[in-house]
């Protein structure tokens, strides 16, 4: 069963990704690019097979997040293995940035990069029985799921590198009782270590990309929490992602956070506002681009 709609509803089940056959993309000509837009000069963009001691570090922190999973009565799918590092593609390390799931409805997007075309055959025993709608590929439209975040009968779209206008004029026609407002953050992609919500009313917001003059207008009325710093991470050569994917963590219910436990100041935050604090790790996610938000995707929450 489908259906999910929001980011922080009880969690029913939910994939969990893999770094199995991890690999940089050599032959994609948009991460062939990669180097002119990061800020990030004090090392190459990698090229070729992600190490294999990163690719078993990380799948060993990937499958206590799955142990973590199942011990709150959640449960726990997995993508079909593919050989990325064959094929040329990325990974299967983060499902969030791949479909997006609205309803019963599952929207396969046009990626960024287009060798992640790819990974849709990895899903295809998981989504058989929704409706898909495919995003199309030759007008111009880009769109990383990633880009989006859910709040029931609205949505957040980050226009970025990773998602442009013409994606989110598409997503307003294909989900009109939807929605969906534009915003612009930063130069960055995605919008899960931006804006957190973390329940019905409340959300965490990072504080060096969201002010009080942008701020969304579906959080009027919201109360916001402001994180200002957090503890970053380290990563193998390369950093694909920023410290700030310290803030991407995945609500299972309004009551319950999975979050780096490194973080320990923002940890203490969560409690604050009576959360139960889950606090796991993935080693390298700042070296392969992905928290715990990132590397799932959720199927189906209570409405």
């Amino acid at each position: 069963m489908i259906s999910t709609v929001n980011e922080w509803s009880p969690l029913k089940k939910i994939v969990v990704g893999s770094a199995t056959d991890a690999n940089w993309p050599v032959r994609d000509p948009v991460f062939a690019r990669e180097s002119e837009k990061t800020t990030w000069r004090e090392s190459p963009v990698p090229r070729g097979p992600v190490p294999q001691r990163i690719i078993e570090e990380t799948n060993a922190d990937l499958d206590g997040l799955v142990t973590a999973l199942i011990s709150l009565g959640v449960e726990v799918v997995r993508p079909d293995p593919l050989n990325f590092q064959t094929h040329d593609g990325l990974y299967n390390y983060c499902p969030r940035d791949r479909l997006l799931v609205h309803g019963s409805t599952v929207i396969d997007t046009a990626m960024m990069y287009p060798c992640r075309d790819m990974e849709l055959q990895c899903y295809h025993d998981i989504i058989q029985d929704a409706k898909v709608i495919s995003m199309p590929r030759d007008q111009g439209l880009v769109l990383d799921a990633a880009n989006v975040c859910r709040l029931g009968d609205s949505m957040l779209f980050l226009e970025s590198a990773s998602g442009n206008r013409a994606a989110y004029e598409w997503l307003c026609a294909q989900l009109p009782d939807v929605k969906i407002e534009l915003c612009n953050f930063y130069a960055g992609v995605h919008i899960d270590s931006t804006i957190v919500p973390l329940r019905e009313g409340l959300v965490m917001l990072n504080a060096s990309r969201v002010t009080f003059d942008n701020v969304p207008r579906v959080f009027e009325g919201w109360h916001k929490i402001w994180i200002t710093d957090v503890v970053a991470q380290d990563f193998y050569k390369y950093p694909y992602a920023s410290k700030w994917i310290a803030m991407n963590m995945l609500v299972v219910d309004p009551h319950t956070v999975i979050c780096d436990r490194n973080q320990t100041e923002l940890i203490r935050t969560l409690e604050s506002y009576r959360f139960r604090v889950i606090p796991l790790e993935l080693r390298h996610s700042r070296t392969l681009g992905g928290g715990f938000h990132c590397v799932t995707l959720d199927l189906h929450r209570e409405s």
